[in-house]
């Protein structure tokens, strides 16, 4: 089986993400990890959207889990007619989807080709789980050979021995940005700031940047412009969870402030990851409130008294005013153009 996960962080190998073997699906518990390093085990496809709901796993997790959760409900649904498969499969293919909204639109193109993959299968006579399964593994590939190409673009514009700033945990374009950067012979410090209220950049992207060898420290959320100003950051970057076509995107909560912080010292801010065909403009974004209570509390420990209330927007949407670049693939592109990408035309560097 062809792979593309060799010599990342322990996180980012597949078996690590979501797995689907023996009627059950695996997936790393991202809320606790490093601390603990501990598996959900989910035994129906349902099990799988609600870990997603519940952020078992974010970032680009929920697209490993959403394919391997298909997998999970084609095994559910054997020995049913192929019409009851089907029908099973496609109440699946939107549940899994729409376990966050924020993502409905990518997290539906994982699992619609699944469906696909399965309906073909069954119609061969073949097993639809196993399709499915070989579905998912195949858009893992693709997915980390393109953040593989977007990974050397964006370590391309490290300075030489920079300091990168960071903000939450952008998945596989963390690992492959890290290996390019060690191809390059490039001795990056990584600042990471923490990302309330689940500590994303803290746990997850700070533990995989320091696995891979790189000088790694962790700031609080509110430490970003005494950073900027006191520590020499040369660049900061992200990922984001939708691109839309006239450059907002939107990520983590707290993403626009730092971008703010990152334009007021004239730091460059690259976003990487693959535009949204279907996102036209900003306004089409929909930003997911979680429970408040998360915002309140932390690992079961209350931070305040009763009567005080909270919010928690899981995003903020960033406007292309403050963004120097989106990476992709094809190369970066200026916010403003991201047509351009659907067009063929081929980033360039500015």
């Amino acid at each position: 089986m062809e792979r593309c996960d060799r010599d990342l962080a322990f996180m980012l190998q597949y078996e690590n993400v979501a797995w689907y073997e023996d009627g059950r699906v695996r997936i790393l518990d991202r809320r606790i990890y490093p601390s603990e390093v501990t598996f959900v085990e989910c035994r129906t496809y349902r099990e799988v959207a609600k870990a997603i709901a519940d952020m078992v796993t974010q970032s680009a997790g929920p697209y490993t889990a959403a394919g391997m959760g298909m997998a999970l409900a084609a095994y559910e649904t054997e020995g049913k007619t192929e019409k009851e498969q089907i029908e099973f499969l496609t109440r699946a293919s939107y549940e899994i989807s729409h376990a966050r909204p924020t993502t409905a639109n990518r997290m539906g193109i994982i699992t619609e080709g699944c469906l696909e993959a399965a309906k073909k299968a069954l119609a061969r006579g073949e097993s639809a789980a196993r399709a499915c399964f070989a579905r998912t593994i195949d858009s893992l590939n693709r997915r980390y050979s393109a953040m593989e190409k977007a990974g050397e673009y964006l370590a391309s514009l490290f300075p030489k021995n920079g300091r990168i700033m960071t903000q939450c945990f952008g998945e596989t374009i963390i690992g492959m940005m890290l290996r390019a950067a060690r191809k390059n012979k490039n001795d990056i410090k990584i600042y990471c700031a923490e990302t309330r209220p689940y500590l994303q950049g803290a746990r997850l992207t700070a533990t995989c940047c320091a696995q891979m060898g790189f000088d790694t420290t962790v700031i609080t959320d509110n430490m970003a412009a005494y950073s900027m100003q006191q520590k020499g950051i040369d660049l900061f970057t992200s990922a984001a969870d939708t691109i839309a076509r006239d450059g907002h995107i939107a990520n983590k909560i707290g993403t626009f402030q730092i971008a703010i912080l990152a334009k007021y010292f004239g730091i460059p801010y690259y976003v990487t990851g693959i535009p949204d065909k279907d996102k036209m403009h900003g306004g089409e974004i929909i930003i997911e409130e979680r429970d408040s209570k998360q915002a309140l509390s932390y690992r079961g420990i209350q931070n305040t008294i009763p009567q005080v209330k909270g919010i928690y927007p899981s995003f903020d949407i960033v406007p292309p005013h403050l963004i120097s670049g989106v990476v992709t693939d094809k190369g970066v592109y200026v916010p403003y153009l991201l047509n351009d990408y659907f067009e063929g035309t081929v980033g360039e560097f500015y």
